[in-house]
């Protein structure tokens, strides 16, 4: 095996032992889509959802029922209509709906027995009927009005997994039907959640279905992997309904749903939850890449504290050397000894992701007018979140506080990446004479300049 493959398994290997470290006795939140339970991925989803109780977070799953209720209530001729999402019926359809939501429960609770794992179906959930809003009569449809978080509690303690099928009861007794997704992410806002997990069938935040901000970090196939409080915000002003007009009838309740699951996410965020995710279920695997790797398959959203730039420290060497070694590989920096990072540490700032180095990138200051800023460096699970000009700009901020008028960059392959950022060509005759010096013209490295008074 080549040494830079090793290199890449031992990180990832390192990746999950930080995280089974971190998410250790951590309360997860696992919202399954009974379209999930009807596929041929269930039973890998359950696996998953064994091996991550078995690292030692406490997991609790909500399945939704939406599917199963809409056949059974068809198979016993009985109608319903849909408002704003949610299911209206007569009080007759009430017991045929929490038995549709109680199979669907029993089997995940069979599904995990399977596994080795025991799980309690409970009924935690205190509720109330919606009634009559703007003349709409609810009928059975509830609203969440306590979770009893005591019970709920005591049995994560005892290491069983808690299982919450979609219907509430009132005080006297009454059952409700509730939504799944918004149970879901009140279990996560009480139990104050490291995690909430949406799985979904071809759950996407994508060019596909909607306008993605142009300052949004996203991937190669133009999916939203990431986006912090204040990025949700924008993402749902570029996605009002009337920019659904080119969409097909499915999309658009496609777009519906997931619009309001991220608005459930962001009211999760901001309530304590300290990350949602957003999966797609027909990916084998989602779950634990999601929770076990800085960015898995899916959307995550979260607190704008998730990542944070800090100073480089002397015990920070070793994984900036590690960071930057594929780019010196191919030659788009230069190599620097441990030597050189204990001589040169300070000028340095890092990007930290969950405890792990993730980006460098330092300040040489040469005179009272000018700096360079050297060993950019940005690990690629994290090159499309926007952390390198999250970077640069920090460095320039600390530039403008010294009062410094320009910096520069020496750059072989990054030219585009810099002039986006506002650099312009410059001369090696206007360097300073200490980097002048040192300039090698068989690198041929090209500066560019960015004034900043």
């Amino acid at each position: 095996m080549e040494e830079s493959a090793i290199q890449e398994k031992a990180e990832r290997i390192r990746d999950v032992i930080r995280y089974i470290s971190k998410f250790r006795n951590a309360a997860v939140v696992i919202h399954l889509d009974d379209r999930v339970i009807d596929s041929p991925l269930f039973s890998n989803h359950i696996r998953d959802i064994s091996l991550i109780h078995e690292a030692g977070l406490k997991v609790i799953i909500v399945p939704g029922a939406h599917k199963r209720i809409d056949n059974i209530l068809s198979q016993n001729g009985i109608k319903w209509t849909m408002k704003n999402g949610i299911r209206i019926t007569t009080p007759d359809a009430m017991p045929i709906i929490k038995n549709a939501a109680f199979d669907v429960s029993n089997i995940v609770m069979t599904s995990l027995a399977g596994e080795h794992l025991t799980a309690v179906i409970g009924n935690w959930v205190r509720a109330r009927g919606k009634g009559v809003l703007s003349g709409v009569d609810y009928g059975t449809a509830g609203e969440i009005d306590k979770l009893d978080d005591e019970t709920i509690q005591t049995v994560l303690d005892n290491g069983f997994i808690p299982i919450f099928p979609c219907i509430g009861w009132s005080l006297n007794g009454k059952p409700y039907n509730i939504s799944s997704v918004e149970l879901a992410s009140q279990i996560a806002m009480h139990m104050k959640a490291d995690k909430l997990f949406y799985l979904l069938p071809d759950a996407e935040l994508s060019e596909k279905y909607f306008t993605i901000p142009c300052e949004q970090g996203r991937t190669e196939s133009g999916c939203i992997p990431a986006m912090n409080i204040e990025e949700v915000g924008t993402f749902l002003a570029c996605n009002k309904k009337a920019d659904k007009v080119k969409l097909k009838d499915a999309d658009k309740d496609y777009f519906d749903s997931m619009i309001s699951i991220v608005k459930l996410s962001r009211e999760a965020v901001l309530k304590g939850v300290t990350r949602v995710h957003v999966l797609n279920s027909s990916l084998e695997g989602t779950l634990p890449c999601e929770i076990f790797s800085d960015f898995g398959s899916g959307t995550m959203i979260y607190s704008s504290n998730y990542g944070k730039i800090r100073a480089m420290r002397r015990e920070d060497i070793p994984a900036v050397m590690s960071l930057i070694r594929p780019f010196v590989k191919k030659k788009i920096l230069l190599p620097r000894t441990e030597q050189d990072f204990e001589a040169t540490y300070n000028d340095y700032i890092v990007y930290e992701l969950d405890g792990a180095v993730r980006a460098c990138a330092a300040l040489h200051i040469y005179d009272r007018t000018q700096a360079e800023i050297a060993g950019v460096a940005v690990d690629e699970s994290c090159a499309h979140i926007g952390v390198g000009p999250k970077m640069i700009q920090y460095l320039i901020e600390k530039a403008k506080v010294i009062n410094l008028a320009s910096v520069f960059i020496l750059t072989t392959q990054t030219a585009d990446w810099f002039e986006r950022l506002g650099f312009v060509p410059d001369s090696v005759e206007n360097l300073p004479a200490e980097r002048k010096k040192i300039w090698n013209p068989k690198r041929g490295s090209k500066p560019y300049r960015l004034n900043i008074k």
